[in-house]
């Protein structure tokens, strides 16, 4: 079964969701990779207000290509979400509730993702243009010096995701693991 989630992403939300779902995601929703994530957090630790207010909100990690003539988003396939595992924990904190990317989290990802009650989705790596296609809106909020790795505010309709971290601790990848490793283990 198919969840359908539109944004703002609510505690009662996330709550809602399982690892292993599948996930249509429509609304509101921010990019930002590394770069921006060190600039949010400096920002943060000098009492600045951030671009967008964290509160209910999701984070894709992505950097599009430039778009074609005529297009509002470029291809924007995910960015190996470890990458931002030093950030994500805070954000957290302050009241983000999910994150797109693709890979494993850190541990101290996975436990702030439980205490605040977050959720970390995956988006298939590689299917960069069909992601693109769901983008509806898109504009740039916050450092365009960083080129694509500038923060946006896009709009989404039907984005496709599964929940890879829930907010009960469990993670799709060790569940798969330990699965694969129950059926295919051969005592002799």
């Amino acid at each position: 079964m198919i969840k359908h989630i539109t944004t703002p992403l609510t505690k009662e939300k996330v709550l809602y969701l399982k690892a292993g779902d599948q996930v249509l995601l429509s609304g509101i929703i921010y990019t930002g990779r590394d770069a921006a994530h060190k600039k949010m957090i400096q920002m943060i630790e000098e009492g600045k207000t951030l671009p967008f207010d964290v509160d209910n909100q999701i984070i894709y990690y992505v950097g599009p290509t430039p778009p074609k003539p005529n297009a509002i988003f470029g291809s924007g396939g995910p960015t190996t979400s470890g990458r931002m595992d030093a950030y994500a924990p805070k954000l957290l904190s302050l009241g983000l509730r999910g994150m797109i990317g693709k890979g494993y989290r850190q541990e101290s990802v996975k436990e702030a993702i439980q205490k605040y009650f977050g959720v970390y989705f995956g988006a298939i790596g590689g299917a960069g243009a069909y992601i693109g296609r769901c983008v509806q809106e898109c504009e740039v909020i916050a450092f365009d010096d960083l080129g694509p790795e500038a923060i946006r505010k896009l709009k989404v309709k039907d984005f496709p995701l599964t929940v890879i971290v829930d907010a009960y601790g469990n993670d799709l990848y060790e569940i798969g693991r330990k699965r694969y490793l129950k059926e295919h283990s051969y005592d002799k």
